[in-house]
């Protein structure tokens, strides 16, 4: 058994985790890092998941909550700075519309957006009917539907290689990267303690726990975390050379169709490890929660539910009637929230801080998300000058 000592260790080395270790790091604090590497064969997989295992997350200024707003603001900011210091870009400028009915019961979702843009002086176009349609022509909306455009700082990032940027840029400030899984976090009375799956036992003063989902994972946590956990479906129509070169210009999009209950997410054509060339669509209607590491673990490995992805695979197929594509597949992910909508960025103990509940939008923002829990974790406080509300339960 190895036993090292550190002021803060951060489990969990996905977005949040990772980016926490960077601030930490380049703040003087003695850091480790600790988390799996991505699985080999997921299906094959027995042990923890993690929420950067995609290679397109949309990233925007825009947003219908403050608070998300904000954070998006604070990280993309720094997005040129990861990539120098981590020395790998991630970021793609496709721009970016956030859509919805002006009228009816939505409407509130692109007017709460479009006043926070405002708000934010974020540059932005709004378009509808012929203006949209002239502007975007792979897309049909229906009419009514009002979209704000951003076409500067927004588009999609690669969650894998936003990981290993801020991972490579935390090893270089002085960060200790342990790529083992954390079995348990003992809260002593001066220290806590992170005992690993391969022998190795951490010790410092403070832990962060950013383990997305797996943070309500036994042992980790000393107090019950009030965060629901929920299996996602997402769509992938492959498309050939062609008709991803037509589309090269498309932005990532968010909607809120005024007819039916999904709130779908689109990315534009990005290439996969496999070699193909992906759309990528998600936005369940129906909230299946995962209350389990076991359900979480079978939920992850599984392909998601093809009743689900047919649905909002349809969704693309009406928004998009001139798309050519050769296949459409699934596969399962998960959304983790907070009951009050806001991250939970707090302190359980003088020990141990969680850090986690991305709500659905914590992959562009994550440096801030790390950064706070950076703050958290060295005894200051989340500025309420920038932010709104409770961050803890």
């Amino acid at each position: 058994m190895t036993e090292h000592s550190f002021d803060v260790i951060v489990v969990g080395a996905g977005p949040m985790g990772s980016a926490a270790a960077r601030h930490l790091a380049e703040m003087g604090v003695k850091t480790a890092l600790v988390g799996p590497p991505e699985p080999d064969v997921k299906a094959d997989h027995t042990g923890v998941f993690a929420s950067h295992y995609d290679q397109a997350r949309i990233t925007r200024k825009i947003d219908t909550r403050k608070n998300w707003a904000r954070l998006s603001q604070e990280a993309i900011k720094r997005y040129p700075e990861i990539a120098s210091k981590g020395e790998q870009s991630f970021y793609s400028p496709a721009g970016a519309i956030i859509a919805g009915t002006e009228v009816g019961e939505r409407r509130e979702f692109v007017l709460n957006a479009q006043r926070n843009a405002l708000a934010n002086n974020v540059p932005h176009l709004p378009l509808r009917g012929s203006d949209l349609a002239a502007r975007f022509p792979e897309f049909s909306f229906p009419d009514g539907i009002l979209a704000l455009y951003e076409d500067h700082d927004a588009g999609w990032i690669n969650p894998r290689l936003h990981v290993k940027a801020e991972i490579t840029a935390a090893t270089k400030a002085g960060a200790v990267l342990y790529r083992d899984t954390a079995l348990r976090i003992d809260d002593a009375k001066n220290a806590a303690q992170v005992h690993c799956a391969g022998g190795s036992v951490l010790t410092a003063e403070k832990v962060i726990v950013a383990c997305g989902a797996f943070s309500k994972a036994e042992g980790l946590l000393p107090d019950p975390i009030p965060m629901r956990v929920y299996a996602r479906t997402i769509a992938f129509f492959e498309l050939d050379e062609a008709e991803a070169a037509r589309l090269a210009k498309m932005p990532s999009v968010i909607y809120m169709p005024p007819d039916r209950p999904e709130d779908p997410y689109i990315l534009p054509p990005v290439l996969y490890p496999d070699g193909r060339t992906y759309i990528k669509i998600g936005g369940d209607a129906v909230d299946i929660e995962l209350r389990s590491n076991a359900e979480m673990i079978d939920w992850f490995r599984g392909g998601g539910d093809p009743v689900t992805g047919a649905a909002i695979a349809d969704i693309l197929i009406g928004l998009m009637p001139g798309l050519r594509y050769r296949s459409i597949s699934y596969d399962s992910c998960a959304t983790s929230f907070s009951p009050n909508g806001n991250p939970f960025i707090y302190a359980q103990t003088d020990h141990i801080i969680a850090l986690t509940a991305g709500n659905g939008a914590g992959a562009k923002c994550a440096d801030e998300l790390g950064r706070l829990g950076a703050v958290v974790a060295t005894g200051g406080d989340i500025p309420a000058d920038m932010y709104d509300g409770a961050f803890a339960p």
